[in-house]
């Protein structure tokens, strides 16, 4: 999970590419270097990615390796406008897109891409029964392809509309025949067209992918002949914001993006620096049957005794930002909605009044109960998003004890909680989980629908005012239904089904080389490396 949750910072289909332009080994970067061929680009991962299977993750990490590894049907470029990806030629309404394959496109073992082998993708994410984590993100539930393998095209049909067709189908990874015939491979391997070729893979400490000389299909009107590209890139497991920014300072590594208190040291030391704007405080109950938060009045209290403001400062050491919407500003094409008047105002003795009128009395110690059962909360957060998560989880268990609630914390990596929490293999009760989006189409599966093991709705969300929205807005086409977008938006909101309270920026600073930004992650086929 589209930062953690990147559907994308991954399905986290955040698509921001910058166009790149061909040059010679004399071409500079702008500000004065040149670039250099045959080096090593380095980058941190803030954890391991786990299941490389592109079709099997939500993790943002998981997502950034797979950049590298496979390639999509389309790109966008910054000014949001449609590119060539896989496909050179495009065609779509709200339930049939039409791809046309660019000619030569060969896999990583040689073989060719086929129109057969890219609709086996899309058949093998819209069919429910293989669970697939990014149907309803790449490919909508009970959609099917066709291939003419002689035309190179491929064609693809939705059994409900959907507003954004093109750009989600587009932004499929698509897996070779020889993956789709052997998925254990895809763990820490790969078979995909992608740029590079993965050479070796450490699980928890490095990951050391080879460049393909052969590749000529990248974004746009990608040129190989381009200087900088790198030979080889290393992506290191560094799960410490502090030693990142120490490898980065030293030349040890080129790439590292930071959320915690790293940054501010790192400004003004003349490192190359792009930036994403992306939620980063959202918090999600558990509506499983018979958990407290199934109940909307328990969920609306439990929001009522935060103060969102301090949490909000806590999570990003003060440089947070209120968030506006459900998809972050900038990488969504619609405008955001309304959320702070949305969500319920920080008022202890409403909390305390509301948990009463919901049956959860205080007892003699102060923690409240019911039928016997005490009001105890589980409260999940995710190690790797920084320092600061841990404070933050601290104040949310400080502010719920003060109204009666029993709230134990538990700070667990980004494996564990796709395990644990959005597998739905384990018991938790809360979660601040940041779900980065590039359209409102993407979040419909985590907010909607079946729930794990069979969906990716691992909240156990049923909101028929939400359902009821997503149908009118998918029926029309692109950006003229954001307003039915943002109403199926504010209905979340209004009933407490997520809360988003921050975005943060998080700036991703280089060193001996410069890139460009792509679904809140680094653009393989930007990478130049500096003299």
């Amino acid at each position: 999970m589209k930062s953690v949750l990147s559907t994308a910072a991954a399905g986290a289909l955040v698509f921001i590419l910058a166009a790149c332009g061909s040059g010679s080994s004399g071409q500079t970067s702008g500000g004065g270097q040149s670039f250099a061929d045959g080096k090593t680009f380095t980058m941190v991962l803030p954890a391991d990615p786990g299941n490389l299977d592109p079709h099997f993750t939500s993790l943002a990490v998981t997502l950034q390796v797979d950049r590298f590894l496979y390639d999509s049907l389309l790109n966008v470029d910054e000014q949001g406008k449609l590119v060539a990806g896989l496909a050179e030629k495009w065609e779509a309404t709200t339930t049939k897109a039409t791809f046309t394959l660019r000619k030569g496109i060969t896999c990583a073992d040689g073989t060719p891409l086929t129109a057969s082998a890219v609709a086996a993708n899309i058949n093998f994410i819209g069919d429910p029964k293989n669970a697939s984590t990014r149907i309803g993100v790449w490919v909508p539930p009970g959609a099917t392809a066709t291939a003419d393998d002689a035309a190179g095209t491929v064609t693809v049909t939705a059994p409900m509309p959907s507003s954004f067709l093109d750009r989600t189908v587009g932004g499929l990874q698509v897996v070779c025949d020889k993956g789709m015939k052997n998925r254990d491979q895809l763990k820490q391997g790969a078979a995909g067209t992608g740029m590079f070729t993965m050479a070796e893979a450490v699980s928890g400490d490095h990951y050391t992918l080879e460049r393909r000389k052969d590749y000529a299909w990248g974004p746009g009107d990608w040129k190989t002949d381009q200087a900088g590209l790198p030979d080889r890139v290393v992506l290191r497991v560094v799960g410490n914001e502090s030693t990142a920014a120490n490898l980065l300072t030293s030349g040890e590594v080129n790439v590292s993006a930071f959320i915690g208190p790293d940054q501010q040291r790192l400004q003004g030391q003349q490192l190359f620096q792009r930036d994403v704007v992306a939620i980063l405080g959202e918090l999600w109950f558990n509506q499983k049957a018979g958990l407290p938060a199934a109940d909307e009045a328990v969920r609306r209290a439990l929001t009522q005794a935060l103060d969102l403001e301090q949490l909000r400062a806590a999570m990003t050491g003060g440089t947070g930002k209120p968030a506006t919407g459900l998809v972050a500003p900038g990488l969504t094409p619609c405008e955001p909605g309304d959320v702070a008047s949305k969500l319920p105002a920080f008022d202890v003795e409403k909390a305390k009044s509301a948990l009463d009128a919901a049956g959860w009395r205080a007892g003699p110690d102060g923690i409240r109960a019911k039928d016997g059962r005490t009001l105890s909360l589980t409260f999940y957060y995710v190690t790797e998003l920084g320092p600061t998560m841990q404070a933050t989880a601290e104040l949310v268990q400080r502010f719920w004890q003060a109204v009666g609630v029993a709230v134990g914390t538990k700070g667990a990596a980004q494996a564990e909680i796709n395990q644990v929490v959005v597998g739905g293999q384990g018991s938790w009760d809360a979660v601040v989980l940041p779900l980065n989006t590039g359209l409102p189409s993407d979040l419909v599966p985590f907010f909607s629908g079946p729930t794990p093991p069979d969906g990716t709705n691992f909240a156990g969300i049923q909101n028929p005012t939400y359902a009821a929205a997503v149908r009118e807005a998918s029926a029309i086409a692109g950006t003229a239904g954001c307003a039915k977008w943002n109403s199926a938006e504010q209905a979340l909101i209004e009933r407490v089904d997520v809360v988003p309270f921050a975005n943060s920026n998080r700036p991703v600073f280089g060193k001996g080389a410069v890139f460009e930004l792509s679904e809140g992650s680094v653009a393989p086929g930007s990478i130049r490396m500096l003299g």
